[in-house]
C-alpha cells in the first residue's frame, strides 16, 4: 500500500484503531482511496509474493477486491495486467503459485455483483478460479445476488462467499443456497447445530480468520473465538489471514494462535493444512 506522505501518522493510527466491523470497513475504504492505479496494485503483488514465500507458502488462492477496483473507477483490465505482470516477475524470485478469487461488494447490489461476475468469467483462462462476495452481509443479502452466482458457475468458476461473520447462521444458509462452496469466516455456524450438520454433510469448509474476528469485534475476545468448538464438532476449517496488512498478521501467527491459545495439536494443525489443500479450487 502506498500512503500519501501528507497523511498524518495520527490519522493513520486513528483509522487503524478500529474495534468493530464498521470501523474496519472505514479503514479498508481509507486504504482503497489511496491506491493510485495499476502501478500500486503491481507493487502490492510483488510484496505479497515475497511475504508468502518467506512464510513457506507454495500455493495461495488470493481474493482481489474487483468490486473495489470498479468503485475506484479504475480500468480493471489495466489493473489486472499490472498484477499479472508483477506476479510473473516475482515468481522468478519467489516461486509461489497464486490463483485468484474476484470479489464483489455485496451491499452494492445485484448489478454490481453481476459486473464483477462477468469480469471474473472474462479472466477465467488467465488465473481467475472463483467468484465471491465480501463487504457488509447485513446490508447485502446473498439471495439478492443469486443471478451473479449462477452466471459465474455457468462460466466454469468456483463459488465462495463471506458469511456468518457479523450476521447469524441464516446468512451462511443463504450463501449456501446460492451455491457457495466455501464460506469465508462462517463462525456463527457454531450457534446452530443443524447448520453444522449441513456443513459436515455437504463438506463445506469454513475459512476461519482468528485475528480478524477479534479485531472487528465479530467475537468478544480471543478466548471467546469458536474455532475450537467448530473443529471439535467436525466442521472442516482452514486457517486464513483475511487482510494481513490491515490485521497485522500472517499464516504463521494464525497457526500459532490455534496452537497456543486453543490447544490444537501439531497433528491437528497438519490436518487443517491438509484440508486447505484438499479444498482448494484449482486442481492441477
Amino acid at each position: 500500500m502506498m500512503l500519501d506522505p501528507c497523511v498524518a501518522r495520527e490519522q493513520v493510527d486513528a483509522v487503524w484503531s478500529f474495534t468493530n466491523f464498521a470501523g474496519f470497513l472505514e479503514c479498508f475504504k481509507f486504504i482503497a482511496q489511496r491506491l493510485r492505479g495499476p502501478a500500486d496494485y503491481g507493487l502490492i503483488m510483488r510484496r505479497m509474493m515475497e511475504r508468502l514465500a518467506r512464510q513457506g507458502v507454495s500455493y495461495a488462492e488470493v481474493t482481489l477486491g474487483a468490486g473495489v477496483v470498479l468503485w475506484r473507477g479504475f480500468d480493471f483490465g489495466s489493473v489486472w495486467r499490472a498484477i499479472r505482470e508483477a506476479q510473473r516477475e516475482s515468481a522468478k524470485l519467489w516461486p509461489v503459485e497464486v490463483w485468484w478469487n474476484l470479489d464483489a461488494i455485496r451491499q452494492f447490489g445485484a448489478e454490481h455483483a453481476m459486473d464483477v461476475a462477468r469480469i471474473a468469467a472474462r479472466y477465467g483462462d488467465d488465473g481467475v478460479v472463483s467468484f465471491g462476495i465480501g463487504g457488509d452481509e447485513l446490508r447485502g443479502p446473498a439471495a439478492d445476488l443469486r443471478d451473479a452466482y449462477r452466471y459465474a458457475k455457468d462460466a466454469g468458476l468456483r463459488l465462495t462467499a463471506h458469511a456468518g461473520e457479523t450476521d447469524g447462521p441464516e446468512s451462511i444458509r443463504a450463501a449456501l443456497d446460492i451455491g457457495a462452496e466455501r464460506i469465508g469466516h462462517g463462525i456463527r455456524a457454531v450457534d446452530d447445530p443443524e447448520l453444522m450438520r449441513r456443513l459436515r454433510e455437504e463438506r463445506i469448509p469454513l475459512e476461519v480468520c482468528i485475528t480478524s474476528n477479534v479485531k472487528t469485534g465479530a467475537v468478544a475476545s480471543l478466548d471467546a473465538h469458536p474455532v475450537r468448538r467448530l473443529f471439535d464438532a467436525g466442521v472442516t476449517i482452514t486457517l486464513n489471514t483475511d487482510d494481513p496488512g490491515v490485521f497485522e498478521t500472517d499464516l504463521a501467527r494464525e497457526f500459532g494462535l490455534a496452537r497456543d491459545v486453543f490447544g490444537f495439536s501439531e497433528e491437528e494443525l497438519r490436518g487443517i493444512g491438509e484440508a486447505a489443500n484438499a479444498y482448494r479450487f484449482k486442481v492441477s
